[in-house]
């Protein structure tokens, strides 16, 4: 019996003109319909297809699972500062007790004491680290980040972001990724 996989779970990667993803975590994937699209406006190359066909009244194609974009796009020099990219330099996981659950940034020095919410100043925190530190400096409190607050490079965050793997990776992305992992037929 053969099983139909749905459309919905067959995204293309996108890789740069360089065959590198344009990022790793999430990891950079386009719905069907949006590759496609792609396809049609003449804005990627079709690198590999799934075992899947889909058609018009008038066309046919193989569903691409992975595009590769012809115009290279010159990737940001220092990630945007926002609460997902904290997590993702923190690993996700608290900078006081290492748990994984609950997070929340934390500004190390309080905000009430003069502190910025910047990259140098924000930690990845759980909600009862984060409470129980509240407006107190490290010091007062002896509750020190087990990594100090950085700006990280987008290099750094791409290296964090392939210790989180997707739940499945098809086949033909292996070429391009660096993931060990259970693959998808």
């Amino acid at each position: 019996m053969t099983v139909q996989v749905s459309l919905e779970s067959c995204p293309a990667l996108v890789l740069n003109a360089d065959y590198r993803p344009l990022s790793y975590y999430p990891l950079s994937l386009w719905s069907w319909q949006d590759a496609i699209k792609a396809i049609c406006l003449d804005r990627v190359n079709v690198v590999s297809c799934y075992d899947r066909i889909v058609k018009s009244p008038s066309f046919e194609m193989a569903l691409p699972s992975v595009v590769s974009l012809k115009d290279y796009v010159k990737p940001a020099r220092h990630p945007a500062f926002t609460r997902f990219n904290v997590f993702l330099r923190d690993r996700f996981q608290c900078q006081y007790c290492g748990s994984k659950d609950d997070l929340t940034f934390d500004h190390v020095i309080p905000r009430s004491k003069g502190g910025m919410t910047t990259w140098a100043n924000v930690v990845a925190a759980c909600a009862p680290c984060n409470l129980r530190k509240g407006n107190r400096l490290p010091r007062d409190i002896k509750m020190f980040p087990m990594q100090a607050p950085y700006q990280p490079t987008v290099q750094d965050l791409h290296n964090n972001g392939r210790g989180f793997p997707p739940n499945h990776l098809h086949r033909s992305w292996v070429d391009f990724l660096y993931w060990d992992s259970e693959l998808e037929p």
